[in-house]
């Protein structure tokens, strides 16, 4: 696994972190792929931990000053990967060692360009799992997917390929599902393969309803600079056809047009010629095909 770098962003994760990267760096060793920590601004004692463990052969740690958000410090370990591939997971340990094998062989197998790893059997709280599920549904709505862990943490890539859409993908944890969407919408092979998450023992989770909230709105964008006429068509279609069903009536008993079937029918050709316009720009900004700048790996 010479070809592989473990990408980990890492906010105050000092307790789960120290009794977690010895396992870490011992595995790296053995596989022989390198290892990259993000430390994104902590305020506890991650710094100094990571620093204290860095070897420059094996693990190299990144700092941001300031806090840049899970997909900020997402996007500074993968620019700074040197390996085709690269793989993420989080740093409260919950993530099992075996899955990255795991899923590095079966993007191997598959010749794959993403394997997500999927956590079916992980029990997550009620309200975690209906916003998960909230989100599935609005992104099967705006494109087809058929993957069912959009937002795992644990995925693998092809370097080049995660890199060439990065600059698409937000600072904040709706990363790990708007890279997935992009990877499916460029018609790339994305694979799932189930992982095994342990329990969190130390630490808390930042997610939220807001993340949930920040993500349908990634994902709404994602869909309209891809595909925006699968968004804008359907209510165009809805307002043209009620106001048929509204005005034909109407019509047919010689009582002329209506103000509501003209707002009906305005409001349609408004939603189609807006679809149409976002259409175009989608196909300019596609065919420009923009590099974006690359960021400096971390601030150290």
């Amino acid at each position: 696994m010479h070809d592989l770098t473990i990408v980990i962003p890492a906010y105050n994760e000092e307790q789960a972190l120290s009794s977690f990267l010895p396992e870490l760096l011992e595995y790296c060793r053995n596989v022989g792929c390198k290892l990259i920590i993000v430390n994104d601004g902590s305020k506890d004692g991650t710094r100094a931990l990571l620093d204290r463990y860095a070897e420059p052969a094996l693990f190299s740690p990144i700092h941001h000053k300031v806090n840049r958000g899970y997909g900020g410090a997402i996007k500074s370990g993968i620019n700074a990967t040197k390996t085709p591939l690269v793989i993420t997971i989080d740093a409260d340990g919950q993530h099992r060692l075996e899955d990255v094998t795991a899923l590095y062989d079966a993007l191997r197998k598959n010749d794959a360009d993403m394997v997500v790893g999927n956590r079916k059997k992980y029990k997550e709280s009620l309200y975690r799992k209906t916003g998960k599920k909230l989100i599935h549904f609005i992104a099967g709505l705006l494109m087809p997917i058929k993957i069912h862990d959009l937002n795992s943490g644990m995925k693998i890539y092809v370097t080049s390929l995660v890199r060439q859409y990065m600059h698409l993908c937000p600072d904040n944890m709706a990363l790990s599902d708007i890279i997935t969407l992009v990877f499916i919408n460029q018609r790339h092979l994305v694979v799932e393969h189930p992982i095994t998450v342990i329990p969190r023992t130390t630490g808390k989770s930042t997610i939220s309803i807001k993340t949930a909230f920040d993500t349908v709105l990634e994902i709404i964008h994602v869909a309209t600079m891809f595909d925006p006429m699968r968004l804008f068509f359907p209510p165009a279609l809805f307002f043209l056809l009620f106001s048929a069903v509204w005005g034909i009536p109407i019509l047919l008993r010689n009582e002329g047009v209506s103000v509501g079937t003209l707002f009906l029918f305005v409001t349609g050709l408004i939603f189609f010629f807006l679809g149409l316009l976002a259409e175009q720009l989608a196909l300019i900004r596609k065919n420009l095909n923009l590099s974006p700048p690359r960021n400096p790996p971390g601030d150290n």
